[in-house]
């Protein structure tokens, strides 16, 4: 009957995990146990776990790059229970990796080593919201939605749009940006102030206690510092961060090219007219196929922008009027418009889904993204080379860039489990980005050098940089317990 297959499977998954169960505990030793009541008396026994299914919930993110699993992961519920953690754990000589929600590319939360997982999402308040000033103070388990869904009705938005739910914290940790960046900024021109556990549980404010003003000329910049700096010099507890204003109008629109040089030169062409686009995104053609089966959605399949401006109404429509003459120059089509909001959403909803779309092209695929980022000059050159290297690799990939920035993405379809494969899309994307190198760029305009990218910066920043960086590195975590083996050696 339906209830007895109901109960036999039932049976066989309690049997299953309590097997499972059974055997971890087997496996662990005293020292794991001391361990995890430690930790358990600061941060208490309901926030701190060593069952298997929770440490291998944070040995990932949404990268390929694997690694180990934490020892142990605790959820501290205040920025003195991380420091407590960071004490003992810099007492005892264990490393710790900072968790957010898990969303990044790189292979920045994975564990290299034996290692705890400070998980901060149970840190949520947001506070001190500054009306007048456009500024407002989160912890590591506010994301951008949520905060945006606060502030909706103040005529107040945060716009750093990395297309992920992230948290604002981790976007700080990692300087991540996205696809409003050519108008409002990456996280490093947002960020006002960071609250920072390091690694011996030293409480640091960046700019000083209560500090938020828009400037200051005030010693070295300590704020810029831990921006991007990928959970490897400390917590970062709490960041106070700009807000804008909503626009009174938003307008949204498609527009096809022959080229993906057409496409750019548009790009080049808004900018030298100092257009103050919103958002101005490329797709090409294979990706464009695949968001209109994935999205339900009926644009050409050609090289495509995808526009957004924002500003007054009368504003709006002379930003409109300037860019769409300038794309018919470039052999651009007629805007095809996403009027309402719930278009708008629609639009931007299949953009931030590209990679899904292009992973259902092949079910069961991963796939890898390049994260290059060079002068809007060279562009063009940049994106045509890395197509070639796809295209003589076998590789099947989709290119989607932040074009107004420089910024693209050739996200690389592959199974994981044919190491032929993989090996060549590591290829593939090294020798990509050491292209963008040799034109001026970076090997990651917003992903982070993670696992996957730590030769990468030799190349990018040379002998004098890296050594610089480990200078840092060895002053502010002199044992290397903050997140090891990431961003350098």
């Amino acid at each position: 009957s339906k209830l007895g297959k109901m109960l036999k499977k039932f049976g066989s998954e309690f049997l299953r995990t309590r097997f499972s169960s059974i055997l971890s505990k087997r496996g662990r030793s005293s020292g794991t146990d001391k361990l995890h009541s430690a930790l358990s008396a600061i941060v208490g026994e309901k926030n701190a776990a060593w069952s298997l299914a929770a440490r291998e919930q944070h040995n990932h993110d949404e990268s390929f790059h694997a690694g180990g699993t934490p020892e142990n992961c605790v959820w501290p519920n205040s920025v003195e229970e991380v420091s407590e953690v960071a004490k003992f754990c810099s007492k005892n000589h264990i490393s710790m990796i900072p968790f957010g929600t898990g969303t990044g590319m790189e292979g920045g939360v994975v564990p290299q080593n034996k290692t705890i997982c400070v998980n901060l999402t149970n840190m949520d308040r947001i506070s001190d919201l500054n009306l007048e000033d456009f500024d407002v103070k989160v912890q590591p388990g506010v994301t951008r939605k949520s905060l945006n869904r606060e502030l909706r009705d103040t005529g107040l938005w945060f716009p750093v749009d990395p297309g992920a739910d992230a948290s604002i914290c981790g976007m700080a940790a990692t300087g991540a940006s996205g696809t409003n960046a050519i108008r409002y900024g990456t996280m490093k021109q947002n960020v006002l102030n960071l609250e920072v556990v390091l690694a011996d549980g030293t409480i640091l404010n960046t700019a000083g206690p209560k500090r938020r003003c828009r400037k200051s000329s005030a010693g070295y910049n300590l704020t810029d510092l831990f921006v991007g700096s990928e959970g490897t010099l400390g917590f970062i507890t709490s960041t106070t961060i700009r807000l804008h204003g909503i626009p009174e109008s938003t307008l949204a629109a498609v527009c096809s090219f022959p080229t993906v040089a057409d496409a750019v030169n548009t790009t080049i062409q808004v900018l030298q007219c100092s257009i103050p686009i919103a958002r101005i995104e490329l797709l090409d053609s294979f990706t464009i196929d695949a968001v209109n089966k994935y999205s339900s959605l009926e644009n050409k399949v050609a090289p495509t922008l995808f526009l957004e401006f924002h500003g007054s109404q009368k504003g709006t429509e002379e930003q409109v009027d300037q860019v769409s003459e300038i794309a018919t120059l470039n052999g651009g089509s007629e805007f095809s418009w996403a009027s309402t909001t719930e278009e708008r959403s629609q639009l931007w909803q299949a953009r931030h889904d590209c990679l899904y779309a292009l992973l259902a092209q092949r079910p069961g695929s991963k796939c890898y993204s390049t994260d290059v980022c060079v002068p809007v000059s060279v562009l063009s050159e940049a994106i045509q080379y890395s197509k070639d290297v796809l295209d003589d690799s076998g590789l099947t990939a989709g290119t989607v860039g932040h074009v107004g920035d420089g910024n693209f993405h050739c996200l690389i379809i592959l199974d994981p489990g044919n190491e032929k494969e993989l090996l060549g899309v590591k290829m593939a994307a090294d020798m990509i980005a050491k292209r963008a190198i040799d034109l001026g760029g970076t090997c990651t305009g917003e992903h982070g050098i993670g696992i996957g990218k730590k030769e990468l910066l030799k190349s990018e920043l040379g002998a004098e940089g890296i050594s610089v960086m480990r200078s840092i590195k060895n002053t502010l975590d002199p044992l290397n317990l903050m997140n090891p083996y990431k961003v350098i050696e």
